[in-house]
């Protein structure tokens, strides 16, 4: 069954309860993702390795909830697949080779940094591909981010920062491209969209994998990452984004970019400098304040 025949069977919400439905799906997904970087942490491994074992974990992860939702009708799914569910396996497929690789070259911190412009790509893309409207309070929020983002910049860059950061930003235009095309295209089945990319991001990184077998906490920490990640947060990223403007999407998002840095800071202590605690504290004030001025916006038009 696709998305699309679950909303029609779905009872109607009103839309101020779809819409807040949207920030909380969004927002737990921002939560699941930030625990990225901590896992690749504890992994302790190259990134082909890391890729490999994640995408496994996640493919199966995905391909029996697919299968335990569509029961007899997974073969059928499978052949349904057109051109816009092959572009969207495409762009995760370079979206997550380009994270992990990301998290391995450089801080998370830096990751973070990088990904925090997902609110000006997703709302960038989707004016010029649907035409969607930009919100004032976005602009506005995001104008505070962006000024987070630049004191979280300030540490000295090497080339292998470089190099983490371009891989950062090809993960933030891929998603950013995932955030527009499932509001374009609502009927997409995203768990057998997201379980064939990691099934083919599993078969590709299996050539280039460590021939030794990790440990069972390292081969712990890739499934946790996979099935969290891949498996749970982008399922939820994707829905909850389909209810909310892409932009919005995107600054929820953000909240990954203040976590992300703080779960390894704690764990591993990569202590993160001054500037990136300050930009941090801007980042996550402006997505608490956007979300609250439209929360309030909501309850003013509500009857």
């Amino acid at each position: 069954m696709s998305w699309e025949n679950a909303t029609m069977d779905r009872p109607k919400t009103s839309p101020g309860t779809d819409r807040t439905l949207g920030f909380v799906l969004v927002a737990i997904s921002a939560v699941l993702w930030s625990t990225a970087g901590l896992f690749v942490r504890m992994a302790g491994l190259d990134p082909w390795t890391v890729l490999g074992w994640r995408s496994l974990a996640s493919a199966v992860f995905l391909a029996a909830f697919f299968a335990m939702r569509s029961r007899r009708r997974a073969g059928a799914a499978l052949r349904r697949l057109g051109w816009p569910d092959l572009f969207q396996i495409a762009t995760s497929l370079i979206a997550t080779i380009a994270y992990v690789f990301a998290l391995e070259l450089t801080s998370v911190a830096n990751v973070m940094t990088v990904y925090a412009t997902l609110p000006f790509v997703a709302a960038g893309i989707a004016f010029v591909w649907v035409g969607e409207r930009v919100d004032a309070r976005l602009l506005v929020a995001g104008a505070v981010a962006l000024a987070g983002v630049a004191l979280m910049a300030g540490a000295a860059m090497t080339a292998r920062d470089i190099a983490g950061n371009l891989a950062a930003f090809a993960t933030t235009v891929g998603f950013g491209l995932q955030l527009v095309h499932v509001k374009r295209h609502p009927g997409a089945d995203m768990p057998l969209i997201m379980a064939v990319a990691a099934g083919l991001c599993a078969i590709l990184s299996w050539p280039l994998m460590a021939a030794t077998l990790p440990s069972p906490s390292q081969i712990g920490a890739m499934a946790a990452f996979g099935i969290l990640t891949t498996g749970i947060g982008y399922i939820l990223a994707l829905e909850g984004g389909r209810r909310i403007g892409s932009g919005e999407a995107g600054i929820v998002s953000m909240l990954d970019v203040v976590l992300g840095p703080l779960w390894v800071w704690l764990a591993f202590a990569e202590v993160p400098s001054r500037a990136v605690l300050l930009g941090g504290t801007l980042v996550l004030g402006s997505v608490l304040w956007y979300l609250w001025r439209s929360r309030e916006g909501a309850t003013a038009v509500s009857p």
